[in-house]
């Protein structure tokens, strides 16, 4: 839509995430509306999500409303409350209509969840709130599309029903004429028009993490890193960059049988940062981490950060209270708080020692998003260092988010791991990441132009226009 000239923005009512991100004005979105957004070459504002919903454990969630923490509340609680949050849902989406011509909106979940669908605010209930089309996508790779699809249509009350202008067959392998006398049956048994079958993409771009397949990847490069996937593990996105370079790999590890021998060690972002690393001492990951660390690069980035340092302190019960000791490879503390930090930074970084000296001085940007300060022990001051390195040069911490995004600094960072390694890799191996992105955007819009019926889609909002 962007491509044929549209001013188009992303909207998901309610998003429920670990991966954040922080706007130019200090308030947190979900990122998966971050990268529609870009996709659609607009700055994200947190009017495209306007209830963030963040897991702290199994039965609980910090609730971010506007961009800013209303509370933690268990999964009843918030169930009561949030149709309280449909001004504020009606506010974010006209204050986007003031932008936009045209505004694709994303469910979550299932739209026929009918124990949920009273108090439905993201689904249904989202498209009848502002009178939109919509199209149903079901998702083929997992099996049953068919039954996903006629499934949905005949749990929907029939005014839902007549909302669904068109359906979608997604990630289809192989030769589409097999599925035609499928959707023939389909169109006549749901009555409602197959508007594509989209195939399979082999697509580098963020994904939502309780979907990701990242997860799963094992295979090892000649350049390795290893990051730990801990139970509430946040931000991954920040890895996605050496992702996209064929020298690297990236596995996410659970145990110390999967850690192997990496090249480098990252302790990502997490939405609890004790009782992560708990689970880190408990399963021997902890021990197997310092050990590496004697000869092998260790990075944290935020709660990755706050678990190198000596202590964790949590004085006002943000994450159950107490104090716990940290794994001691920065000469950092850390008090956790009920104020969460949050805003976007950039500059150049500090002098570096040690194996990562090379990015020193070269230009940064990010965003920090924690609920905690740390101290540095040797000076007192908080926060005074973009990256502090331990004592041994071969452990760094950060609260910066998107660190590697910028320039060269992923370029950098692997160029001094190959070298550690004694190999050599080309100066010139790595394309700018923002390219990168912007060529899987076209990749997947030249695709769904090529297999969605686009005419018959804008005829549908043409049609919702009129009436």
């Amino acid at each position: 839509m962007k491509q044929d000239g549209y001013r188009v923005a992303p909207f998901k009512s309610q998003n429920m995430a670990l991966n954040s991100f922080i706007t130019e004005e200090g308030l947190e979105m979900g990122r998966a509306q971050v990268m529609q957004a870009e996709a659609a070459g607009i700055k994200p504002m947190v009017c495209m999500n306007p209830i963030l919903i963040k897991p702290t454990n199994h039965t609980s969630s910090q609730v971010i409303v506007n961009g800013e923490v209303l509370r933690d509340m268990s999964a009843r609680e918030y169930f009561a409350y949030k149709k309280q949050l449909i001004p504020d849902i009606q506010k974010a989406f006209r204050k986007l209509e003031e932008y936009a011509d045209i505004i694709v909106i994303e469910g979550a979940g299932s739209p026929a969840e009918i124990n949920l669908r009273e108090n439905d605010i993201v689904n249904m209930g989202m498209a009848e709130m502002v009178d939109a089309p919509v199209l149903l996508a079901g998702d083929i790779d997992r099996g049953g599309v068919f039954a996903q699809l006629l499934g949905t249509l005949m749990l929907l009350s029939e005014e839902e029903k007549k909302r669904v202008k068109g359906l979608v067959i997604n990630k289809f392998r192989g030769d589409k004429t097999i599925l035609d006398s499928g959707i023939v049956m389909l169109e006549e048994k749901g009555k409602v028009p197959v508007a594509g079958v989209v195939p399979y993409m082999e697509l580098a771009l963020e994904d939502e993490d309780s979907l990701t397949e990242r997860f799963d990847k094992k295979e090892e490069s000649c350049i390795d890193i290893a990051v730990i996937r801990y139970p509430r593990i946040s931000n991954f996105t920040d890895f996605n960059i050496f992702e996209q370079m064929k020298e690297v790999s990236v596995r996410y590890v659970t145990s110390v049988s999967e850690l192997h021998q990496p090249d480098m060690v990252i302790l990502p972002g997490s939405k609890n940062t004790m009782g992560d690393l708990k689970w880190m001492r408990q399963n021997g990951l902890e021990a197997a981490v310092k050990k590496i660390a004697e000869d092998i690069p260790v990075f944290g980035i935020c709660g990755g950060y706050q678990m190198l340092g000596e202590q964790i302190a949590d004085p006002t019960g943000v994450e159950g209270g107490g104090a716990l000791r940290g794994m001691e490879l920065l000469p950092v503390v850390t008090e956790l708080g009920e104020e969460k930090v949050r805003c976007q930074i950039e500059g150049r970084l500090p002098e570096l020692d040690g194996v990562f000296s090379n990015l020193s001085e070269l230009e940064f940007a990010g965003y920090e998003i924690h609920m905690g300060k740390t101290k540095i022990r040797n000076d007192g001051l908080y926060e005074k260092n973009i990256i502090v390195s331990g004592r041994d040069k071969n452990v760094y911490g950060t609260y910066v988010h998107g660190i590697f995004d910028r320039g060269c600094i992923a370029t950098a960072l692997v160029q001094a791991l190959a070298k550690k390694k004694g190999i050599l890799i080309e100066e010139g191996a790595f394309e700018d990441y923002r390219s990168f992105k912007e060529k899987q955007y076209d990749k997947l819009a030249d695709t769904l132009r090529e297999h969605l019926n686009m005419e018959e889609i804008y005829g549908m909002l043409r049609e919702a226009r009129l009436e």
